[in-house]
Order: structure tokens, then sequence, then C-alpha cells
């Protein structure tokens, strides 16, 4: 289809890299154009970044808790998953990593204190990662804990712990991290007083959002746990005018999601959508799912999928 298309549903391409080397030449079959050139970062040499594009790292539905499997959720597993992650986003010298919600959850009946101590343990491995961290705030972050003492546990670099939605600059590239997880009333949701699947971006930060985009220099990238690239229980309820923001921005390259934890892509008035997998799926490191994410010839973006990520490239030309 022609990138001016409505709405494209594009197949994602599944791909384990056993390294660096090998997603690059699988990534030129994947991505038309230029091959991709092989670049390096040594752990400890971060000043090389300044001569390579944007990279960064992305995981989401860590759902960590101390607590027996359901179904196909591992929760214990998610510490040693994260923490294979995290040692991955360092050897790599990645330029930050951002989690997209849903980074802990809780015992049946919850108790606040317990899913406190599961937050901290979880957001412990987080640190592990010696870069800029970020988080986008999911449901299951305010199953039995408010906004406020989920962000008094975490550290967003360099952003007020008070701001579920804030936005911040790498290298020019300009990051967008929203919350949805607010009731059809404008409420916020607390302590599980909500349904998950009432999301909504609030009226507020909708107007923020056409603020930021237009202040913004270059090109932007957008974060946020539940979908916003159609209607059902796990897309954002106001999506479509969150997408008309973006796409009246003509800045946004690509949204990057989580929630959905089967994973998915699409493509909406020439922007992506790329839902990860989620981490919390199947048992053993295996069955993990994290990626690292470059922009590269300027607009274009390659995705490089680990353990049941799926690699995808993006070309983004002029919006």
């Amino acid at each position: 289809m022609n990138q001016n298309s409505p709405s494209e549903r594009i197949p994602f391409v599944r791909f384990w890299p056993t390294n660096r080397r090998a997603f690059l030449r699988s990534a030129a079959v994947v991505v038309a154009g230029p091959a991709l050139v092989s670049l390096s970062c040594a752990p400890g040499n971060r000043s090389t970044r300044a001569s390579r594009p944007v990279r960064f790292g992305v995981v989401t539905d860590c759902h960590y808790a101390d607590a027996k499997p359901a179904g196909t959720r591992f929760y214990r597993d998610s510490l040693d998953k994260l923490s294979e992650c995290v040692a991955r986003m360092n050897a790599e010298c990645v330029d930050f990593l951002i989690e997209l919600g849903d980074f802990k959850d809780q015992d049946a009946p919850s108790v606040e204190s317990r899913t406190l101590e599961y937050l901290r343990k979880i957001e412990d491995v987080f640190c592990g990662f010696a870069g800029r961290r970020y988080h986008a705030l999911g449901n299951h972050d305010m199953d039995s804990l408010s906004k406020w003492q989920f962000l008094e546990n975490v550290e967003n670099t360099g952003i007020d712990s008070t701001r579920s939605y804030y936005s911040f600059d790498v290298s020019g590239l300009h990051c967008v991290v929203l919350d949805a997880n607010y009731r059809a009333d404008g409420a916020d949701y607390d302590h599980g007083d909500f349904d998950w699947t009432d999301a909504n971006v609030s009226a507020d930060e909708l107007e923020w959002l056409r603020r930021d985009l237009a202040a913004s220099e270059g090109d932007a990238l957008v974060f946020i746990h539940q979908l916003l690239d159609g209607k059902g229980s796990v897309y954002v309820k106001n999506a479509a005018e969150v997408r008309r923001i973006l796409q009246d921005s003509g800045k946004v390259l690509a949204v990057f999601q989580g929630h959905h934890h089967e994973g998915s892509y699409s493509r909406i008035e020439g922007i992506h959508y790329y839902t990860l997998k989620g981490m919390i799926e199947g048992q053993g490191p295996e069955n993990s799912s994290y990626a690292i994410v470059e922009l590269r010839n300027g607009r274009d973006l390659a995705v490089m999928g680990y353990r049941n990520a799926l690699s995808k490239g993006m070309m983004c030309g002029d919006l």
C-alpha cells in the first residue's frame, strides 16, 4: 500500500538474533533501501554515541510479583528476564531504556505494602541500566497503588516525580510519554478503582500534547501503555483524537505501545504503531521479550527484537 493510505496492517517479521551482526544482515531484507551499518559501543565508552544514530531499549509488561504462575503469566520470572534485558542494553550502550507499563503486579487479595515491595524490587533491577531510564504508566501499576505512589518509587531521568506524562529529548529526537490511565469521567486510576477497558487520555493531557509537539523541534516518537491504533478493549477510548494530534503535528514517526501481550503492528496516516510483546508471557528466559530501536538514515527506524520480540523495519520518509 501507499505510505499515505489511511490504515495498513503489516505482519511482523519474526527474528531472534544471536548477535548484532546477524540482525544487521536480516534487517537488510526487512527494510528497503541502504543496508544497516554495523555500529558498536563498548561498555563504559559512551562518548561514541555522538558518532552514531539514536538507539534505545524498550520493554513492556513485566508484571513482576512474588506470585505463583497464572495461565501463561510467570510473575517471578520477570526479575531474571529483566536482568537479561538490562545487561543487553548496557552491553549495547543504548541511549536510554524505557518500559511501557504494567511494571509490577499484585497478590490476590492485594496488600498495598507487598505491592510496593514488588515495585521496588523490579525497579532495583531496572536501575541496573547505566543510562537514562523512563517509565510509562500501565493499568496494573495502579491496581493497588495510586499514580503518585508508583511515581515516588521509580525514577524517570530528569523528570519531575509528580509527572505521569512528560517529554524529553535525545540527540535532536523528541520523545513523548503519555498516560492513558484516566477513567472516562477524568479521574485518575487509583488503587484498582477503574475498569481496565476504560482507558482515556485526559483533556488536560491532550492540550499539553498539542503544545508540547508544537514547541518541539525535529522528529518525535510517542510511548504509551494502552494502544492508539484501533478500537476495542485494549485501545484508548479517545485514540482517534490522540492520533489526530499526532498526525496534525507532522512530526511523529512512530508510537511504541504495550498492554496487548501478543504484540501487533500497524501504520496509519504515515505513523507506525509498534506493540511490543509482553515480557511476562511464558516460563524461562527463552520466553522473554524486549527490543532495541535504532533511528537510521535520518528518519527510518529499525526494531531489533530479542527472544520472542519481533523485528521490524519502518520506513518513515516524508510525513
